[in-house]
């Protein structure tokens, strides 16, 4: 098996690399990166980002899950790019690294609160 593991091509990308990767609002401006996505078991499809931002330097961040379809990648910035309020984020569902999150009741209210 081979070690040094090529994890993209140009429709595919490593969870690996999608973490880590930064996240950038409507205007182009960084608020965060990807935590981790959250991944159906059964069906393989990708539920959810989680978005770490709102500290300073990684300092008091929150995890906000959002809807993976509202991220799109930009080339051009190179990171994910969301058309969501940065407000309207602040104001969303989220919980505090290293606590417990609840996804089967998580799901429901991330999508109601997202409109997905």
């Amino acid at each position: 098996m081979p070690t040094d593991l090529n994890r993209s091509t140009s429709s595919l990308i490593g969870s690996d690399r999608v973490q880590g990767t930064s996240v950038f609002d409507a205007d182009g401006e960084k608020i965060g990166v990807i935590e981790c996505v959250m991944i159906e078991k059964v069906s393989g499809r990708v539920s959810f980002a989680v978005l770490s931002f709102g500290g300073f330097l990684g300092i008091g961040d929150a995890h906000y899950p959002l809807p993976w379809p509202a991220l799109k990648y930009n080339v051009d910035l190179g990171g994910y790019q969301i058309m969501i309020p940065v407000e309207k984020l602040k104001a969303g569902p989220k919980y505090q690294p290293g606590t417990e999150w609840d996804w089967g009741a998580a799901t429901k209210s991330v999508g109601e609160y997202y409109g997905a």
